[in-house]
């Protein structure tokens, strides 16, 4: 089987070079191969900048050149390619790069000065956050100075529908990486003011309970599982309080008001983001389980 593939969503700037850096190690772990993207738009360039060959040629070969330095900064033997692409949009341009090249995530870094904490979404993140039907996996400001292998896998669940596509995508991932997996509800936090905190404990813990079970019937042999409902006064608080690894990454669903195999970000993913100090990846709620297959299975033995 071929191995998994990870659409790298480049620019020359530290947030490119959090997405490279990540998507190295992601890549490294699983045996994969990084595929770097530069997208030049068409969109709004009359207007600007009058069609003419020689600047074309000109914005091409800086381009590349961006791509050679990126490409020169990972590490030795890992499989790797470069495309600079023209589309309307930049997440346009990744998306056709994946669809070519049957990618198993796109990785884009996060923006500066935002709110969101390590993470501001910028236009980039958010359109593939609003319509990839590939798993959009981000990385925090910083990324790039993380030299930690992939240790844990931590897949955020609960009740809705979505959940079985997080645990399926964590499974391939720890099994490729041999990593360990942890679970981790969130069903409990932000209920409504008032309600007794005893119970939150209670219904968080049986949930958890539950999930563990659950996924356990499905789990890989010799793959390693906890399970665990965070606790806070709200999602922020939750994620805080829970320990986070160097070498660890989150999955999480997408929205309930997503369409079938494709992307929205919600609202419990967006205030995770607040606080995470991991990078994130956000799985389509009815992920494709043959192309998950096709490019993980390979690295399970």
């Amino acid at each position: 089987m071929s191995a998994p593939v990870f659409v790298v969503g480049y620019t020359a700037t530290d947030a490119g070079a959090d997405a490279v850096a990540l998507a190295a190690r992601l890549a490294a772990a699983t045996q994969g191969r990084v595929e770097l993207v530069t997208v030049l738009l068409d969109e709004g360039r009359g207007a600007v900048v009058p069609p003419d060959a020689s600047y074309d040629a000109y914005v091409r070969e800086q381009a590349d050149g961006w791509l050679e330095a990126a490409a020169a900064g990972l590490p030795e033997g890992l499989s790797h390619g470069q495309h600079v692409r023209q589309a309307d949009s930049f997440a346009e341009g990744l998306l056709d790069v994946a669809a070519e090249l049957g990618a198993a995530y796109i990785v884009v870094g996060a923006s500066r000065g935002g709110i969101l904490g390590r993470y501001s979404l910028g236009a980039v993140a958010n359109e593939l956050l609003h319509s990839s039907t590939v798993p959009v996996v981000l990385a925090p400001v910083g990324a790039r100075g993380v030299t930690a292998p992939l240790t844990r896998v931590t897949a955020a669940i609960g009740t809705r529908p979505g959940a079985d596509a997080v645990i399926e995508d964590a499974v391939a991932l720890v099994t490729a990486a041999h990593a360990e997996l942890r679970l981790v509800s969130l069903v409990t936090i932000d209920l409504p003011s008032g309600v007794d905190t005893g119970v939150i404990r209670l219904a968080g813990s049986t949930h958890a309970e539950m999930v563990l079970s659950q996924a356990r019937a499905t789990l890989p042999a010799g793959i390693v599982a906890d399970a665990s409902a965070a606790q806070g006064a709200s999602i922020e608080d939750a994620v805080a309080a829970l320990d986070w690894q160097d070498g660890e990454i989150v999955l999480v669903g997408s929205s309930r008001l997503a369409q079938p195999r494709r992307l929205f970000l919600g609202s419990t993913a967006a205030k995770m983001l607040r606080e995470l100090p991991v990078p994130m990846i956000v799985v389509p709620r009815t992920h494709n389980e043959s192309s998950r297959t096709n490019t993980l299975e390979g690295e399970r033995s």
